[in-house]
């Protein structure tokens, strides 16, 4: 297992910037994305289901970082929440110039034994919920001409693992939407790109994952480690920044994976 290497700076690739990103409570990446944007020096607004969680998240922010961020709580899979999300954020912003969608459900469960429930819910927060903030933000996007996305997909959306068919299937539908809308996206100024981590640590991983499955997926590991929820926010922030302006409809894997 190789060390941890130190957590990185800002520096300034979101100077100027204003950035909204979905599902920033919690420790995961998300939260990880949405601090990392504001010491890049963007200006941050953010947004989550859980009301309590969501307040914490700006009083961290605030906290370690000096800036407050906006905040609205949303549910992806209401397409009244996110036009009031994108409302609310252009109204404290002004605009958006980039969306980072992070709002995602997993689970575990044998295909044999999954109900249309599990399998919906699992398809309407992570790949239809990117679909409706990818739809509404894109309107507002294609009037300035400008603008970026970052979707958080997954290797799994290439890769097979047992008892993931409902989460593998809506993240490869992420990567299939973020090369589709990009490229119609293009002829409008704007940029839709994504990440694809393998396993991130944080808490509520943990907490949801038994320590073999966690164990196991860190032996694929090439650093023999999971990454830091931070590492994965770096490589967003690069996609956000105009640093990957000739990149759109690309998949960027954040893994150690051995081939």
């Amino acid at each position: 297992m190789t060390t941890i290497p130190p957590y990185v700076p800002g520096h300034n690739l979101l100077k100027g910037k204003t950035v909204l990103v979905t599902a920033a409570a919690g420790t995961g990446i998300g939260f990880a994305a949405a601090r990392k944007a504001v010491e890049e020096g963007a200006r941050v607004f953010i947004s989550d289901i859980h009301e309590g969680r969501l307040a914490k998240a700006v009083e961290t922010i605030e906290a370690e970082t000096g800036q407050r961020p906006g905040s609205h709580l949303c549910n992806v899979t209401q397409e009244e929440d996110v036009q009031v999300l994108i409302k609310a954020a252009i109204a404290e912003m002004g605009h958006v110039d980039v969306l980072i969608n992070n709002a995602g459900l997993g689970g575990s469960v044998p295909v044999v034994d999954m109900s249309d429930d599990q399998w919906n819910m699992v398809l309407d927060v992570t790949l239809n919920g990117t679909f409706r903030m990818t739809r509404a933000m894109l309107r507002h996007m294609y009037e300035r001409k400008s603008g970026a996305i970052v979707n958080n997909a997954s290797v799994l959306g290439w890769r097979a693992q047992k008892e993931q068919a409902h989460y593998a299937a809506a993240k490869a539908g992420v990567m299939a939407l973020t090369r589709c809308s990009a490229v119609e996206a293009a002829e409008h100024g704007v940029r839709i790109n994504a990440v694809a981590p393998s396993i991130a640590m944080h808490a509520f991983l943990s907490k949801v994952t038994t320590d073999e499955l966690l164990a196991k997926l860190t032996e694929r590991e090439a650093f023999g480690r999971a990454a830091e929820v931070w590492e994965v926010a770096n490589v967003m922030m690069f996609l956000a920044s105009d640093y990957s302006s000739y990149m759109t409809g690309e998949v960027l894997p954040v893994s150690s994976q051995r081939a």
